[in-house]
């Protein structure tokens, strides 16, 4: 590491716990960037100054407080506002906004981990860029200074050469009010500059001759500057002959701010009021010329930055619609042509083997499915269905899929945690998290080797993990005897579409898809690998204190067709619509399908029969929960049977749903439909 103070260059880190500080470091430096690490937030103190040019802290530095630091960043100059950035845990999203952790600072940035290097280093990178322009300001506060103490000595100077000339000076504000005078108004009118200043010029010149000039005043207040002779009486000398010039001045909007009075002997001072106006005229022309060419500079620079932030979204977003495009084409690829296989055969007369195609479209379709629900896991707006359950049992009951799926080549050996282990989660989606771990576990291992289940009550210490904030969890604790991977691929484990398997053996969503199951759901996800060892991956799930209370389980609806029950469907795809109706009718129900929420109104507020309400919960306009609480304001007690495809206020399914209210995820099959409306639907009279 390397300091080179002075230069505003220098990255300071504070990370206490663990290696955590060592490793930031090693990434800077691999960057070319010099870093100096901190023990603590009170040491970072003493050290901040004008060599510094950004500071890491992690939040296990500032869990404690940040007061040490405080008066430090109070102490900086004006210009300078020195950025952090503070690596947040994940879980911190549940703090409340209204308590900063670091509240003595201003230009923070807050980032979550886990957290790969080109993140990071992309982050310090632009933020010492905005530190440069920091230094930039400061370098121009200085000029403007220097400028302004020119200035200052050259009104100094001005007030000398003006106080040494036989002529009338003067500066006459937009009230007509004396704002400056010279010492020759005393040797004129008898007055001391003291007594002019701050008074209206009529007071000066008096009632006859300021309604004179009056016209000429206004005038150059309207910009049209003007000069003329007159004879002017000298208290001392007698009548003179004199030109008086009025001169608008500018500020540096270009709004008038007043007006410059000359009064000369036209035979002895023009020539010296003319040097003195041109040199007062030309200072302030030069600060106002500075002043824009560090305004278009500033601008140019900003406009720079901006440019460079767009095309860094828009490669990232590239790279994500890159990879769906490849996958889905894929799959629709199997779908349309097995279905145009089927149409193809179907004109020939040929009805043999049909089985074989549309078991490959639903399969592909199935799969497209999956691919949706995993980006919705992603990107944590799945429809996640929360109860209590118990960990333990839940591990065991995938033990069975696990077995069928991973095939004889690998050993599954169950470690269970000795006492019962309480959590909210959505079963399905937990199972699907294990079922995605242990296929990436499989296919490290194309030998065969051991998988290992572990359960476990932990309490997680500050700093023990960087991505796991401290507390009590359940751990769930996924290991293989695989291959292992490298650091770099480590990193980018959880990204979307990162996959080290060959083209067309992965989608590289699953590992992304447990992250964001995980993070929905409240917990944390570590993991740690080395290549030819073998990988971790540790689930972190909040433990309930005590068992939950589970619902009370419904008993099995038996299966049965419809006995003529009216059925009222809203949904505004017309394909969806088209295939709901046919399935209903099918069935023996009686479906009124309308479009949206608008045509439903009607007919909920009328008196027709309706046993069932169906709705999509994203309709156009008014949605489904909406359309929901209206119709059971009419019909308290009308079942609900929602579908949806993505919905981000139903992502919670115990919190989205009432009593009597049930949900069905898109896409489903039609007979997981039936079966949802046959469930839904109260017993028939």
């Amino acid at each position: 590491m390397s300091d080179t103070r002075g230069s505003g260059a220098v990255v300071r880190i504070v990370a206490p716990f663990g290696r955590d500080a060592e490793s930031i470091a090693a990434v800077l430096a691999a960057a070319g960037l010099a870093t100096v690490i901190a023990p603590d937030l009170a040491t970072l103190a003493t050290e901040l100054d004008d060599g510094t040019g950004l500071v890491v802290v992690t939040q296990e530095a500032v869990a404690r407080g940040s007061d040490a630091l405080t008066p430090a960043l109070q102490r900086q100059p004006t210009w300078s506002d020195i950025p952090f950035i503070l690596l947040r845990s994940a879980r911190s999203y549940r703090r409340s906004t209204r308590e900063p952790l670091l509240p003595g600072a201003i230009n923070v940035v807050e980032m979550d981990r886990p957290l790969g290097s080109v993140s990071l280093l992309s982050a310090v990178q632009g933020a010492l860029r905005a530190r440069e322009k920091q230094f930039l300001l400061r370098d121009q506060l200085a000029e403007l200074a220097t400028g302004r103490a020119a200035l200052a000595r050259s009104e100094a100077e001005l007030r000398l050469i003006a106080d040494a000339m036989p002529v009338l000076i003067a500066f006459v504000d937009v009230a007509m009010c004396f704002r400056f005078a010279n010492t020759a108004y005393e040797t004129w009118f008898g007055l001391a500059a003291g007594e002019v200043i701050g008074r209206h010029v009529r007071d000066i010149i008096g009632d006859a001759v300021w309604q004179l000039r009056r016209p000429a005043m206004e005038a150059a207040l309207d910009g049209q500057g003007a000069v003329f002779e007159i004879e002017w009486p000298h208290r001392q000398r007698g009548r003179r002959d004199c030109e008086v010039r009025y001169s608008p001045r500018r500020d540096a909007e270009g709004r008038i701010d007043g007006f410059h009075v000359f009064v000369t002997d036209i035979t002895a001072a023009k020539l010296a009021l003319a040097t003195s106006q041109q040199h007062a005229h030309a200072l302030e022309a030069m600060v106002a010329e500075r002043t824009r060419e560090l305004e278009a500079q500033m601008a140019a620079r900003e406009a720079s930055e901006a440019a460079l932030r767009q095309s860094q979204k828009m490669e990232a977003i590239g790279q994500l619609t890159g990879g769906i495009a490849h996958d889905f084409n894929n799959m629709l690829t199997g779908i349309l042509s097995a279905l145009d296989i089927v149409r193809l055969r179907l004109e020939m007369g040929r009805v043999d083997d049909l089985d074989r195609f549309l078991d490959t479209a639903t399969a592909s379709g199935q799969r497209a499915a999956a691919l949706t629900q995993r980006l919705l896991a992603f990107s944590r707006r799945q429809s996640l269905d929360s109860r209590p359950v118990e960990i333990n049992a839940l591990l065991e009951s995938v033990q069975h899929l696990l077995r069928s799926t991973l095939g004889e080549s690998v050993r599954i050996v169950a470690q269970p945690w000795d006492a019962p282990l309480h959590a909210t989660l959505d079963a399905n989606q937990f199972e699907s998290a294990v079922l995605n771990l242990a296929i990436n576990a499989r296919d490290a291992m194309p030998a065969g080797g051991q998988l290992t289940l572990r359960t476990a009550d932990a309490w997680v210490e500050q700093g023990q993990y960087p991505s796991v904030p401290p507390g009590r969890y359940a751990c769930v604790v996924v290991s293989d005897t695989g291959a292992g991977m490298a650091p770099a691929v480590v990193e980018r484990v959880f990204e979307p579409f990162f996959t080290t398997k060959p083209i067309g053996k992965g989608t590289g969503l699953g590992m992304s898809m447990v992250y964001g199951f995980m993070q929905q759901s409240g917990g944390h996800i570590a993991i740690a690998s080395s290549e030819g060892e073998g990988t971790v991956v540790t689930l972190f799930i909040p433990l309930d204190e005590a068992p939950g209370a589970a619902a009370p389980g419904e008993p099995a609806a038996q299966i049965r067709r419809g006995a003529g029950q009216s059925i009222l469907v809203v949904e505004d795809d017309a394909q969806v619509r088209m295939l709901v109706t046919v399935v209903l009718e099918d069935l023996g129900y009686h479906a009124q399908v309308v479009g949206d929420a608008d045509a439903a109104l009607p007919i909920l507020a009328s008196a027709q029969a309706i046993d069932l309400l169906v709705t999509d919960v994203g309709l156009p306009g008014m949605n489904g929960r909406q359309l929901a609480e209206i119709a059971r304001q009419s019909r308290p007690s009308l079942p609900v049977l929602f579908m949806t495809g993505y919905a981000e206020k139903a992502q919670e399914r115990a919190s989205f749903l009432d009593e009597g209210m049930a949900m069905i995820a898109k896409p489903f099959l039609l007979d997981e439909f039936s079966a949802a409306v046959r469930t839904a639907m109260p017993d028939a009279p």
